[in-house]
């Protein structure tokens, strides 16, 4: 019998391409694309490993490996292997990430906003591929630390309000704006 992995993702084309692969290896795939039903489906089926993304919608990934450990001791890989993955797949195709008059070339990590180029450290970079991706999601502190920064990161969460700051400077006079959603974190406006 083949090695059986749940996949939690809810990109589904991100879901896709991960299940590609894993296929492609050899594994059996289920895939789900929220947190209550990778919990209803761990109930059901046994695997022998859990790829979950920590920004689901509804319940967080952090809440949905807690209910998992209740039930069975399956390894469980986090979001970093699926955000890895995530930026990879975006380098392919056209290469080019476009939102309002802000233009990301994937490739050469070329940033243009409101017809200037806008030279970026690697970490807001980072940032703002992750807005740009997500226009309107609204993403925590933490959300954000363990997305760029990593799990073992021990430094202050103020590190991502620095970095937010000088993307929004960088940005400026463009129609892509970085909104701060009070006692929620922060989200990408696009204007039209």
């Amino acid at each position: 019998m083949g090695l059986k992995i749940l996949i939690v993702e809810d990109d589904r084309l991100l879901a896709e391409a991960v299940s590609d692969y894993f296929t492609g290896k050899g594994w059996k795939t289920d895939v789900v694309y929220d947190g209550d039903s990778a919990v209803e489906t761990v109930e059901r089926k046994s695997y022998q490993m859990i790829l979950l993304d920590v920004m689901l919608p509804g319940r967080d990934g952090f809440y949905v490996c807690r209910k998992i450990r209740e039930m069975t001791e399956t390894p469980v890989l986090y979001a970093k292997v699926m955000a890895m993955t995530g930026r990879l797949r975006g380098g392919a195709g056209s290469g080019m990430l476009v939102r309002g008059d802000v233009t990301v070339n994937v490739r050469t990590r070329e940033v243009e906003a409101a017809g200037r180029e806008c030279p970026l450290a690697p970490k807001e970079y980072e940032l703002l591929v992750l807005f740009l991706e997500n226009p309107n999601r609204i993403f925590t502190r933490d959300q954000l630390l363990i997305r760029l920064w990593g799990y073992d990161f021990d430094g202050n969460e103020r590190v991502v309000d620095n970095h937010i700051k000088k993307l929004r400077k960088a940005l400026s006079g463009s129609r892509c704006q970085i909104r701060t959603v009070r006692k929620s974190g922060y989200r990408m406006e696009v204007s039209v």
